[in-house]
């Protein structure tokens, strides 16, 4: 195949880059220049798309012999996914930008130049596995390794996408054999650190880069009663499940910590309380997208019994899902826990399993507790 082979400047993507010349497919290297933020490309960035990063791209792709591009995507990548994240947290959500980042610029965008060029496939990094079953249609499954999985990112692959990724890492057993391939390989990227945080946000301190971004008011935290126990410089700086920072002057009558239960930026107010009412017990989705062919109850919008995961690194937990059309016409999706899952917070995504093969994905809208109603607070 002519694959585009995305090589961010890590030692995943050169190893699958590797891969897929050894594979005897005709590989073309290209790194995404995302960010014009000067925090992002000085050299020691925390992220993923430094000057850096595209140097350690270019090395690699001239030891292993392929041609090397950069192509700038840094307008949609503003648009898609930083905008997008700035506009969640405005809202009260909290937002996966990674997973942004997959859907509408690796998956969406690149994919659809490299087919206009006439390439095949795109070839990344990512631990995850493409499955055909007996009809030839592709499936998106886990990983070998469990412990570097990223099928959760990845839950927003359509059925079309899934036609033309290819990911090489797939069958790998640990991260400790790519580093060690790298190293027989040449490649110099062999024992470079894994990225971390957010990749436009150079320092980490997502809070105070918000506070640049988005116009904080003083307001009120009040608890699951209604009652006043603290005031905040800005509600859309706090996340569902957030313990530290809060600044309470009024301690909780039995002593113990509260944590963030809800957000709401319209009325500039923190709801907190204690850590048992962090457990949900039902989420609903919306933003609902399949990978791969969708389930026959999806169509028949029946309940099917899946497992539902929603953090990148998070534990699957059994659920029932089901599937609607709203008056709109638009899908939703609504997940029923059989065991209640805490600090789910609107805005993340949830990615739905059935034993490693993943379903689809949807944004939570909303995810309620059988033992609080949010609404009782005033």
């Amino acid at each position: 195949m002519k694959v585009l082979a995305a090589m961010s400047g890590g030692v995943d993507s050169a190893v699958a880059a590797a891969r897929a010349v050894e594979a005897g497919h005709d590989v073309v290297g290209v790194h995404l220049a995302l960010s014009r933020m000067p925090g992002t490309l000085r050299t020691g960035s925390r992220g993923c798309c430094t000057i850096e990063d595209s140097r350690d791209a270019w090395r690699a792709c001239d030891i292993l012999g392929i041609p090397y591009y950069v192509w700038d995507f840094s307008e949609r990548f503003k648009e898609d996914v930083v905008d997008d994240f700035i506009a969640e947290y405005a809202a009260g959500r909290t937002p996966n930008p990674c997973m942004r980042c997959n859907e509408r610029i690796k998956f969406a965008a690149l994919l659809e130049k490299a087919l206009a060029l006439g390439f095949d496939a795109v070839c990344t990094g990512h631990y995850a596995k493409v499955i055909e079953d007996e009809h030839g249609n592709r499936e998106l499954h886990r990983a070998a390794d469990w412990a570097k999985d990223q099928s959760y990112v990845l839950g927003v692959l359509t059925h079309e996408q899934l036609k033309h990724s290819l990911f090489p890492l797939a069958e790998t057993p640990s991260k400790a054999e790519v580093r060690a391939e790298a190293a027989r390989r040449g490649l110099s990227v062999a024992n470079k650190p894994d990225s971390h945080d957010i990749c436009f946000i150079s320092d980490g301190d997502t809070r105070g880069w918000l506070a640049e971004k988005i116009e904080m008011e003083s307001g009120s935290i009040v608890d699951q009663d209604g009652h006043v126990v603290g005031e905040h410089e800005g509600a859309n700086a706090f996340t569902v499940g957030q313990r530290r920072g809060l600044k309470l002057g009024r301690p909780a009558p039995d002593g113990k910590p509260r944590f963030v239960l809800e957000i709401r930026p319209k009325e500039n107010k923190v709801v907190v309380g204690p850590e048992d009412l962090l457990a949900v017990d039902q989420m609903r989705g919306i933003k609902v997208s399949w990978a791969g062919l969708p389930l026959p109850e999806v169509e028949a919008q029946t309940a099917f019994e899946c497992m539902v995961q929603v953090r990148a690194h998070g534990d699957p937990v059994a659920a029932r899902a089901q599937s609607e059309i709203d008056d709109d016409g638009r899908q939703q999706l609504t997940v029923t826990l059989i065991e209640p899952m805490r600090g789910v917070a609107p805005g993340q995504t949830m990615v739905l399993y059935q034993g490693t093969r993943v379903l689809g994905q949807a944004t939570i809208d909303s995810a309620r507790s059988l033992s609080w109603d949010p609404a009782n607070v005033s």
